[in-house]
């Protein structure tokens, strides 16, 4: 714990060193094209933090959202931030990817497997409406949801 208090402590000195001498106007360091990498940078500090003690899953969370965030954040920086209009759903697909690693590197609990396939289902269904040739996709749900009302006994089989 000693050793965590003083990286934590080393990291919050650097950081409070770079932003006063930035304030100061002393040092001008350009936090506009690059703080998308350095979110990115962050998940896979998250990341490592997982890979040297796998006991501690709450890592896995922060680590995957944080590197997905970041790279749809650069990609939207390479191109344009006209793009968050069509991929804002990957905004609910990276808490999603979170809970399904967090289901598969941890303990396997079910609630996280449920919280991933809602977040990736309804990310994915939010992004095929971007699709021009899978705009007839809704179809498919008002089948299921029909399938679901006239038989719901079969249904509730099926999926167990």
């Amino acid at each position: 714990m000693e050793q965590k208090n003083k990286s934590l402590g080393l990291a919050a000195i650097f950081l409070g060193v770079i932003f006063l001498l930035e304030n100061l106007q002393i040092f001008q360091f350009n936090f506009q094209n690059i703080w998308p990498v350095i979110v990115a940078l962050v998940g896979l500090g998250f990341a490592f933090g997982w890979f040297a003690n796998r006991d501690n899953h709450s890592l896995i969370m922060p680590a995957v959202v944080l590197i997905v965030y970041g790279l749809l954040f650069s990609y939207c920086q390479l191109t344009t931030w006209d793009n968050m209009l069509k991929l804002w759903p990957v905004l609910l697909i990276g808490p999603g990817l979170g809970f399904l690693m967090l289901y598969f590197l941890a303990d396997r609990e079910n609630t996280a497997l449920w919280s991933a396939s809602v977040l990736i289902i309804l990310g994915m269904l939010f992004m095929f409406r971007f699709i021009e040739y899978l705009r007839y996709w809704p179809a498919l749900l008002i089948l299921g949801g029909i399938i679901l009302v006239l038989y719901p006994g079969k249904a509730g089989k099926i999926s167990k």
